[in-house]
């Protein structure tokens, strides 16, 4: 059975397709079978993300298709081990039919009140959907330099009730080039960079973990 990972936003430009990238590069990596179901039919940023890797022959390969419908991708879920859902930036019903099906759900943002208080209240109509709260994760993307502001943004989202992954990726111009080419934040030419994108895969690891247990328990 494939673990199911949603990422979700309420807004767009948090870095919620480079996040589902990121995921699944590092799983497939890892011998895992992964693929990215690309939600927004409109922009396909994933879907365009993984020719451009395809075109300059970049491994490992991974897997990525557009869908109009929860329902319809799903159907493809159990062919893979990890299925990375990468929804359209709305709050909408096709967002908590997604948030249901996956065992986590990611919600990517950065430091300003401006995506911290979308992204609460995402998680928050996702809850009174009937999600379940320990399945919703906060990632902290694209952040400045600050160890004050990523601190003030933690504690934001701590009080508000949810859960932060450990670590943060910063807003850097080496990760834009390397998306540009079909590469993940951990393909950069910086070890530093890489780094610290793979910190946050390792978070994501550790909750899948937790999954796993729960399942063979």
């Amino acid at each position: 059975m494939a673990v199911k990972i949603a990422i979700a936003s309420q807004k767009g430009g948090v870095g919620k397709s480079s996040c589902a990238r990121l995921i699944a590069r590092e799983f497939a990596d890892n011998g895992w079978k992964v693929k990215i179901a690309d939600m927004d039919i409109q922009q396909g940023t994933s879907f365009h993300w993984c020719k451009e890797r395809a075109a300059n022959e970049i491994l490992p390969e991974i897997r990525t298709e557009t869908f109009a419908s929860i329902k319809q991708a799903l159907k493809d879920a159990d062919n893979f081990d990890l299925f990375i859902m990468d929804g359209a930036p709305a709050a909408s019903a096709a967002t908590r039919e997604m948030a249901k099906a996956a065992d986590i759900v990611l919600l990517p943002t950065g430091l300003s009140n401006d995506d911290l208080r979308p992204q609460v209240l995402l998680g928050h109509e996702l809850i009174k959907a009937g999600v379940s709260a320990e399945k919703l994760f906060f990632v902290l993307w694209r952040v400045g330099d600050s160890d004050a502001e990523i601190q003030d943004a933690r504690e934001y989202i701590t009080k508000a009730g949810y859960r932060v992954l450990s670590g943060e990726v910063p807003d850097r111009t080496l990760y834009r080039r390397a998306s540009d080419r079909g590469k993940a934040f951990t393909e950069t030419t910086s070890a530093s960079l890489n780094q610290r994108a793979d910190k946050v895969v390792q978070s994501v690891v550790s909750a899948i973990e937790k999954i796993s247990k729960r399942r063979a328990a």
